[in-house]
């Protein structure tokens, strides 16, 4: 998905030669909804930031399209020259420090005359203080058991969690689980 601020501007214009394009990117998910809501995410920052980032595209490291390379081509169509990868995780674990530089030095490979740059993760910063706050608070002034979670697991209500008695006590007995795709999958952590 492209996002263009400015639609009247087409890529091939002498302007968009040498600028910049941001490439935010997630892990990826089989689930569409959290595959869209970065898709929103890179829309949001696009409109918000137009006057600053003329190229602005999604990505999924995984699992879903458009994928790092999809977005790269994406952004170098549209004339940037110089690429910045942002993650869109909060910690800089081995997708920040391994995985996403790999997928974009493989993407620039096919596009000669290109520069990305892999910027930090979001990491620890007040921005992110006030959203944990943010999320914190909706729950108490829910009274702890709001629309966005009543009837899940993540409500913590009693009834919920008998239903999911079983699949509960085999998960605990299976041990800590890892993420599905994790390389490190089926081995002791350690």
């Amino acid at each position: 998905m492209t996002y263009r601020p400015d639609p009247s501007t087409p890529a091939s214009t002498p302007a968009l030669r040498n600028i910049s394009a941001i490439i935010i990117v997630d892990h990826g998910s089989r689930r569409t909804e959290s595959n869209r809501m970065l898709e929103e995410v890179a829309r949001l920052f696009a409109q918000k930031f137009t006057e600053k980032y003329s190229i602005v595209e999604p990505a999924h490291m995984e699992l879903a399209e458009p994928s790092i390379a999809a977005a790269y081509a994406a952004c170098v169509s549209r004339g940037a020259t110089r690429i910045v990868v942002c993650p869109f995780f909060l910690g800089p674990g081995k997708h920040w420090t391994s995985d996403i530089p790999r997928l974009a030095a493989e993407a620039a490979m096919d596009h000669p005359g290109t520069q990305y740059h892999v910027a930090q993760t979001l990491g620890i910063d007040d921005l992110i203080l006030d959203l944990l706050d943010k999320r914190a608070s909706h729950c108490a002034q829910h009274d702890y058991l709001c629309d966005i979670c009543r009837g899940s697991l993540r409500s913590g209500e009693a009834d919920v969690m008998v239903t999911h008695e079983a699949e509960l006590k085999a998960d605990k007995a299976a041990g800590p689980h890892l993420c599905g795709t994790c390389p490190y999958k089926g081995q002791p952590l350690p």
